[in-house]
């Protein structure tokens, strides 16, 4: 399932594209640190918003990081640049995914997450484009392997995606089956997946579609929830929905108050 185009030159090669990503934003433990997550934000957004919103969240012993995504044409604005992840294109299962940006997105994830102490939980969420990039980072850990073959090196414990969708949906069947490691890993990688049914970019059918696929591939610790008239965005019922899977899944000390 693919919100996406690929980096595409003159002749239909596909060019390679240097990326610089924007500042990131920390959102710092205020009781025990027991877990980090890395939280990537949507399209044309940056890390500071969501800072703002995670720091509220009665979660004390989280760590958050927010990071900014790289400016780079968009496809979907007619190639006019935008804080973006990967490329975007028009909403369709059949356009092909941007590995590239993929890949690149995923590693300065696992890059954020590598100077974290070997004692805590790691995991990574987000929202809408920022969803579509924590749910790929999954794909990645379990099959211990980036897009381009490179081995990925972050143990994921959680991964939460708001309003977002699966890329590669069609070849993770391939990644996972016959490969007892990645299967194990998939088993056992707790995945919250939460979508408005009244979402109008990316509508909930792909959320549904997403839940899905990784069911149906053997990741076994798969929650969705659904929420009735929510658009593209979050709502504090949500957001209470994120603390509690959190403080089960990471079996984290308590909530503030």
């Amino acid at each position: 399932m693919s919100f996406t185009g690929p980096s595409v030159g003159p002749g239909g090669r596909t060019a390679r594209r240097a990326l610089e990503f924007g500042r990131t934003y920390v959102v710092r433990p205020k009781g025990r640190h027991q877990a980090t997550i890395v939280w990537l934000h949507g399209l044309g957004d940056n890390g500071s918003s969501w800072s703002q919103l995670l720091e509220t969240l009665p979660l004390p012993n989280i760590k958050w990081i927010c990071p900014t995504a790289p400016t780079q044409p968009i496809s979907i604005f007619g190639g006019f640049p935008s804080t973006a992840w990967f490329n975007v294109g028009e909403l369709s299962e059949d356009v092909p995914d941007d590995i590239e940006g993929l890949d690149a997105a995923a590693a300065h994830v696992a890059n954020l997450l590598a100077a974290e102490p070997a004692d805590i939980k790691l995991g990574v969420g987000g929202f809408s484009m920022g969803a579509a990039t924590s749910l790929y980072s999954a794909t990645c850990f379990t099959h211990g392997k980036y897009g381009n073959g490179n081995t990925y090196p972050a143990n994921l414990s959680a991964v939460v995606g708001l309003s977002g969708w699966l890329p590669c949906s069609k070849t993770l069947k391939r990644k996972i089956e016959g490969n007892n490691e990645a299967a194990g890993r998939a088993e056992s990688l707790p995945i919250l997946l939460c979508h408005g049914k009244g979402d109008d970019v990316v509508p909930y059918k792909f959320g549904e579609k997403s839940s899905r696929a990784l069911t149906s591939n053997g990741f076994k610790d798969m929650t969705f929830k659904s929420y009735n008239g929510l658009g593209h965005y979050t709502i504090p019922e949500e957001m209470e929905e994120v603390c509690a899977w959190l403080t089960s899944k990471l079996g984290l000390d308590g909530r503030s108050t």
